[in-house]
């Protein structure tokens, strides 16, 4: 299962990428991560997989356009019309682009594929580069506490903020066997 964008594609975590897995997360880049190893990684990924089946969540490891993996990004946490998305690491080398493009491809496929209407989701408050990132996508602030600020987007807002940014979608997003 696949997601095909301009310059990335998400594609399904299988079992085999725990190890890319583990050492995106002790990239020194994302240091608001807990530590794990290959065998925790794995074990989490088994449980994980029945999740996936029961299309109650989605975990992609973003992949440049020669498919080598550079980055993971999950959809979960679906309450009603809303989702929520984390788990996002990119590696030292991945495309220029990745971060907007992963995060685009998610706003596609969670609002228009699996035809959600909300987005929820929290940060680190000392992560502030992601908040950022996420305030200038149009995500607004709706509480905070001493760990975390949680935010929501909608899908009006998000088609309001996407004409910002369509040179970084393809003309056409192509969902692969889902």
């Amino acid at each position: 299962m696949k997601i095909t964008g301009k310059n990335i594609n998400l594609r399904l975590v299988e079992l085999e990428d725990a190890e890319f897995m583990v050492n995106l997360r002790a990239d020194r880049k994302n240091k608001f991560l807990t530590k794990v190893d290959v065998e925790n990684q794995r074990n989490w990924l088994i449980d994980y997989k029945v999740r996936e089946a029961r299309k109650t969540e989605y975990y992609f490891i973003i992949c440049n356009k020669d498919d080598e993996p550079c980055g993971a990004v999950r959809i979960y946490d679906f309450i009603g019309d809303s989702f929520c998305w984390g788990s996002w690491l990119l590696s030292s080398d991945a495309p220029a682009t990745a971060g907007i493009e992963s995060a685009l491809l998610v706003y596609e496929f969670a609002f228009y594929f699996l035809k959600f209407k909300h987005c929820h989701f929290d940060v680190r408050i000392e992560n502030t580069k992601v908040r950022a990132f996420h305030e200038r996508m149009g995500a607004t602030i709706i509480k905070s506490d001493e760990l975390d600020v949680y935010y929501e987007l909608p899908l009006s807002q998000y088609e309001s903020i996407k004409k910002k940014y369509l040179k970084y979608l393809p003309a056409q997003v192509l969902y692969e066997h889902f």
